[in-house]
């Protein structure tokens, strides 16, 4: 899944593109490199991160997914917002094909509803906080059962409402410290007990870059590295800025991994 920012302010400066010619060349890259789909954001959720307004959301989301299915008319589309309007309009005006909410419902009470009548595919992300204030000294008395627990309620939730296809993001660098987003990958594998796919996004994170002394722009290897420990830990997307560098991980792990043959 690659990443293509419509923000001014996303945490690594190379993903942001705002103009209809960087938005053109950003998608054809993602294209190019083999990426099988988009997750598109208008709003960044970085740490610190000021508000958008819903109108300005809405606004960038019109502006660059007009250009996006134009230059990717197939491309599987996510727009990654927690506003239930934002998601209703990506999807009925836009044509998004899935939600990504980095809220897991939290933000907006109307979420939850809002996919299931919508019938889109649905990625459920555990967040502790908001944008603004996430890191701001996270803490949980067993992070680990915390998660499990609430993913258990949301799925949960959701099926109530007849919402189908979700997918669980364990929420890396939202809410976390350093140790306990490692403590999360660890015991990544735990997740399956949900039998859901799930996605991963470590890509050029602070957990990556703020433990190796670097910077974002410095942290594709330590993205490479975790993707391959994050898939064979049980995930099925990777959330990525560099496209080319994930596919070649996933080919080799797959050919490493034992294969289902039912599949």
């Amino acid at each position: 899944m690659g990443i293509l920012n419509l923000t001014p302010d996303s945490f690594y400066a190379a993903s942001r593109v705002q103009t209809e010619e960087a938005i053109r060349k950003r998608v054809r890259q993602i294209a190019d490199e083999g990426g099988t789909m988009m997750d598109v954001g208008a709003y960044s959720s970085r740490p610190g991160a000021d508000d958008v307004s819903p109108k300005e959301e809405m606004e960038r989301l019109r502006r660059g997914l007009k250009v996006v299915r134009e230059e990717a008319p197939n491309m599987p589309l996510s727009v990654d917002t927690f506003r239930a309007d934002v998601a209703k309009m990506a999807v009925e005006e836009l044509g998004a094909d899935i939600i990504n909410d980095i809220s897991g419902g939290e933000l907006d009470p109307a979420m939850f509803t809002t996919v299931a009548r919508l019938g889109v595919p649905y990625i459920l992300m555990h967040m502790k906080g908001t944008p603004k204030t996430m890191q701001q000294a996270p803490r949980y008395d067993d992070l680990l059962k915390e998660v499990m627990l609430y993913f258990a309620k949301k799925v949960q939730q959701l099926r109530d409402l007849g919402q189908k296809d979700i997918i669980l993001d364990p929420g890396y660098g939202f809410g976390k410290t350093l140790d306990q987003n490692y403590e999360l990958l660890r015991h990544q594998e735990m997740l399956q007990v949900f039998e859901l796919p799930l996605l991963v996004g470590v890509s050029r994170k602070s957990m990556i870059y703020h433990l190796l002394g670097t910077t974002p722009q410095e942290a594709l290897n330590g993205t490479t590295v975790l993707n391959t420990i994050a898939l064979t830990k049980g995930a099925n997307i990777l959330r990525v800025h560099d496209v080319k560098a994930a596919l070649e991980v996933t080919q080799l792990i797959s050919q490493l991994l034992p294969q289902d043959p039912q599949l």
